[in-house]
């Protein structure tokens, strides 16, 4: 039998306000991205100005379309909702703070509330509608994603990082290879196997130092660099200055075959980047500082030089509210001030809430930054997110596209999450870095006489040293290590 009737049910739900939106978009701007947006917001918006060094407003030209002012009552009310409501999103954190002094700091809510859009409803990504349009991969994303596949070892992905952050727009290594040895605490050896591997990425030839050495890894790959071609590409100012008979004498090859390897050679890409338009290069700079603190530990501090200095203008605001006649230019006055109020808030507790999760990170990655990259430890998001009483999508939000100045240098703060091992006995986890050198060790051990060891075995002794690990997960670090099979081993011993 069919009828109608009413119902009263009574649920919870999260309301994702314009507020609340804007709020999670600030979370995840970079530092010139979130320039950009307060400057369109002061352009917006008559009663934002910008803050002087003693934290007053910049005077503003008086023009008939700006006139407003914060002591109007209705103004005020219409803001202290939001302020409400801000103080509910965010939590607090000091300005600057030592790593050792608040590793049994109480955790906080944070911005807990707002960040559990991420568990269901809504999708984070999706609540932003003004994100930038889909893009082609600039050269550096390019070569960090072949990084992330390329199935490097946790402490060889950090070098191949910061490898690549030293490539210029043609694809050429600028950097010294002994800098990044020294700045990421590793030898000179592995920071040159590294590059070997990047040098495997596509566009054949990059990351290559020197124009001869790009033209070599593109013949190489074409299987064209035979004696005579090495011998015209290490004379290539020969080439330059058009003396064929000299080019002919120091390959060893005569006149036809000297055309044929010049045309070869001019078929290949001399900058192996430019076909990457992307972005232009822009000067990288961090968004929080970390320094030896002389007490012990690290101090972690925000770069105020990159945090927008803005503040509600009352003294305009005042002019404009006693003018307002009717509902409609109140309405405007009042949705000014609270949308005001709010940027200068969600501003405040935005940078707070970075150097919260920065602080975190760094207090778990304190080894890497006291004594290398050998040092950096199994993280990942949830850690972090627990550690400070956060949400996962938060911290995932906070450390894209932010950066933090160290002494071993500038990186993401997504560089300090490293994959882990568990541990077969329920102890500690083991870096993935840790298991590979151990496996790395069991093998070199076979030359000095002991029995060459199967995958299955090196499984066997991994655990009962404690470490979980599966037979396919020993294949791929023994892969990655370029280490050949156990029968290949075998037969190379024999050999030998």
């Amino acid at each position: 039998m069919l009828g109608q009737r009413l119902e009263i049910r009574q649920g919870q739900g999260l309301v994702v306000t314009p507020q609340l939106q804007q709020a999670i978009k600030l979370l995840q701007l970079s530092n010139l991205e979130l320039e950009a947006f307060v400057e369109q917001e002061l352009e917006r918006n008559p009663l934002l100005a910008r803050e002087d060094a003693e934290g007053e407003a910049e005077p503003v030209a008086e023009t008939p379309d700006r006139e407003l002012s914060l002591d109007d009552a209705g103004a005020e009310e219409a803001a202290g909702a939001m302020d409400a409501r801000a103080d509910d999103l965010y939590g607090e954190a000091s300005p600057g703070e030592r790593v050792s002094d608040r590793a049994d700091e109480t955790a906080q809510p944070g911005l807990a509330d707002w960040s559990a859009v991420g568990r269901g409803g809504a999708a984070p990504e999706d609540l932003d509608g003004d994100r930038p349009d889909r893009r082609e991969l600039t050269l550096w994303e390019h070569l960090q994603a072949q990084a992330s596949s390329a199935r490097l070892s946790t402490a060889d992905h950090a070098i191949a990082l910061a490898l690549i952050d030293q490539v210029d727009e043609g694809g050429y290594l600028r950097g010294e290879l002994a800098e990044v040895a020294d700045r990421l605490g590793c030898g000179l050896d592995r920071v040159e196997a590294v590059l070997a591997v990047c040098h495997g990425f596509e566009p054949t030839g990059i990351m290559a130092r020197s124009v001869p050495e790009c033209l070599k890894l593109q013949l190489i790959e074409r299987n064209r660099f035979d004696p005579a071609m090495a011998a015209l590409v290490e004379n290539l100012e020969l080439l330059a200055r058009r003396d064929l008979a000299g080019l002919r004498k120091v390959c060893g090859v005569d006149a036809e075959d000297l055309t044929d390897m010049i045309a070869e050679l001019k078929a290949l890409t001399p900058r192996p980047g430019a076909g990457f338009g992307g972005e232009p290069a822009q000067t990288l700079i961090p968004d929080v500082h970390v320094r030896p603190d002389p007490a012990g530990g690290w101090r972690v501090e925000l770069n105020t030089d990159t945090l927008p200095r803005v503040l509600v203008d009352k003294r305009y605001h005042a002019v404009v509210a006693g003018a307002a006649r009717s509902d409609t230019e109140k309405a405007f006055v009042a949705d000014c001030a609270a949308q005001a109020n709010w940027l200068v808030k969600s501003l405040d507790q935005r940078a707070k809430t970075i150097l919260k999760v920065a602080s975190e990170i760094v207090r778990q990655q304190d080894a890497f930054l006291a004594f290398g990259v050998e040092f950096l430890r199994p993280l990942n998001l949830k850690t972090v997110a627990d550690a400070i009483g956060m949400h996962e999508s938060t911290v995932s939000r906070v450390t894209s596209n932010k950066y933090v100045a160290t002494p071993r240098g500038v990186f993401e703060l997504k560089f300090f999450f490293t994959a882990a091992i568990q541990s077969s006995d329920g102890g500690a986890t083991h870096s993935a870095e840790a298991v590979r050198h151990r496996i790395k060790s069991m093998i070199e051990a076979e030359a000095a006489g002991a029995d060459v060891l199967s995958d299955d075995r090196i499984v066997e002794l991994l655990k009962e040293a404690g470490i979980d690990i599966a037979r396919r997960t020993v294949a791929k670090y023994r892969e990655a290590l370029r280490i050949p099979s156990s029968v290949e081993r075998k037969r190379m011993l024999k050999t030998a």
